[in-house]
């Protein structure tokens, strides 16, 4: 803008000629004229040269490694020596000054750069608030390594801090962690500090106007804490857990790296002990005196009560199939044939899934968070197989049978018939109970020749009520002298037989 200011001063002006002007500015003739002729005043704008370079194909590996290295000591940082030699490996061609001057330029660049932000120190009151994050975590669980979703609820005052695994971000994994949180702090802080994560917001509005999650909103209600979102990209609003993320990945989970896990369960017990450790070693950052675990004892005391925990299901009205199968998440689960091709609600919980239909829970199934999987009771097919028999011999839900029947089954379906005499056995576990024909099984598969009768004769042996036993006699007679031993009586009596003889 101030070149053409200038051209058009000395133009229309002073009344410069376009030669003597070219002459001063060092522009061309054509140039200033079509500046001139250009009707509003705006400098036009030329694209940048654009120089190629041997370094250009190598500027996004030398920003990764110079920024990797900002971030270590001094002392393990890496030369531009070490750099260069280590593109040459990688086929650079170019000189080791192009190298040098491309980390020259980046130092500039960072230099000129802010280095950070300034904050207001926070102080919260005891039992005021918590602060709620997760964190993606690798760790080895069954053999394999699967990638979970940590939750970290942390008091904002005490420092205190709960950590438990999940598989995914879900709503039921959220309120399972507030429960467990809150249980064991021992009370539940008057205000909860999230951002706007998905499970909790529905959508952002304006400044601190959002739309809060209906099921979220209800279990805020349960507990009794008000909720407080983060305005956008303003982590440091909840900064107490941001750094706890960070200082417990360094800590409890490079050693849970370090170890193989059977199943999920037994890993959120070993979180839970090494939560506790650490608030006994660990010292407040306010009063270092003080650890966390003395400190939270004195937040307890303002903490609210803990009510009963909240119900944090979520709900999924889902159709039965014709297999007596609902899929749910690419998996399938099973529930009794009665309910074939009817509609029924699944309450999702965190590890368990349960189906409910006529106002009862129908079935219950542990959860699964593979993959194309079909989960059976094999229970919930005895009503059908009085009426189908013959599903018996493959029936894939009574692979699932415990040892002694399935022992039972291939003896029985050798003979004719074998099939409705297993049907009949079956038959009585609704009626008696799984252990009573478990028993009955095992007995009859004792003698050596077992069969139909022979097990349901034990079951209704094992299951008749015992006779009443002898009650006692009663008698009005009172004897006023109590009966002597007199042996001699015997022989008079005997004595008295030969006599009549």
């Amino acid at each position: 803008m101030g070149m053409l200011a200038k051209i058009r001063r000395m133009h229309l002006r002073d009344q410069v000629p376009l030669r003597e002007i070219a002459k001063r500015t060092g522009l061309s003739r054509n140039t200033i004229r079509s500046w001139l002729r250009r009707p509003e005043m705006a400098e036009p704008k030329y694209p940048d040269r654009v120089v190629k370079t041997v370094i250009d194909p190598w500027v996004e590996t030398l920003s990764t490694w110079l920024a990797t290295d900002a971030k270590r000591s001094s002392r393990d940082r890496r030369t531009a020596k070490f750099m260069f030699q280590a593109l040459q490996a990688q086929g650079h061609t170019g000189g080791y000054g192009r190298v040098c001057a491309f980390v020259r330029r980046w130092n500039e660049q960072q230099s000129l750069s802010p280095k950070g932000s300034a904050f207001v120190p926070l102080s919260f009151a005891f039992g005021e608030a918590f602060q709620f994050d997760w964190s993606c975590e690798y760790v080895f669980v069954a053999g394999l390594r699967r990638r979970l979703e940590v939750a970290h609820t942390k008091l904002a005052a005490s420092r205190a801090f709960w950590l438990v695994a999940y598989p995914s971000q879900s709503h039921e994994m959220l309120f399972d962690a507030h429960t467990r949180s809150f249980e064991a702090f021992g009370g539940v802080p008057r205000r909860g500090i999230y951002d706007n994560m998905r499970t909790a917001v529905d959508r952002v509005g304006r400044g601190k106007e959002r739309t809060v999650n209906a099921r979220f909103l209800t279990m805020t209600g349960h507990y009794l804490f008000d909720p407080e979102f983060c305005n956008r990209a303003s982590g440091w609003e909840k900064g107490i857990v941001e750094k706890n993320v960070q200082d417990r990945r360094r800590e409890i989970w490079r050693e849970a790296a370090e170890l193989r896990w059977p199943d999920l369960d037994s890993l959120n017990i070993w979180l839970a002990e090494a939560c506790r450790s650490c608030w006994d070693e660990m010292k407040h950052p306010e009063w270092p005196e003080l650890t966390i675990a003395e400190l939270l004892q004195d937040e307890r005391l303002q903490l609210m009560p803990m009510p009963k925990p909240f119900d944090g299901y979520i709900e999924h009205p889902l159709r039965v199939s014709s297999t007596a199968l609902i899929y749910f998440q690419r998996n399938r689960y099973s529930v009794p044939t009665e309910f074939a091709h009817q509609i029924v609600s699944l309450r999702a919980y965190p590890f368990e899934l349960v189906i409910v239909a006529e106002g009862g829970e129908i079935a219950r199934h542990r959860r699964s968070f593979e993959r194309d999987q079909t989960f059976y009771n094999w229970q919930h097919y005895i009503t059908l197989i009085a009426r189908k028999p013959g599903a018996l011999r493959n029936g894939a839900p009574f692979h699932t049978m415990p040892a002694p029947l399935q022992t039972l089954q291939g003896i029985l379906l050798r003979n004719p018939g074998g099939d409705r005499v297993m049907a009949q056995v079956l038959a009585a576990v609704p009626e008696h109970g799984l252990d009573a024909v478990l028993v009955a099984v095992e007995m009859a598969l004792e003698s050596g020749r077992p069969s139909g009768d022979h097990v349901l004769n034990v079951l209704a042996r094992l299951k008749s009520a015992p006779l009443p036993g002898p009650g006692e006699v009663t008698t009005k007679v009172s004897i006023d002298e109590p009966p002597e031993a007199n042996v001699n009586r015997y022989d008079e009596l005997r004595e008295g037989d030969c006599h009549v003889e």
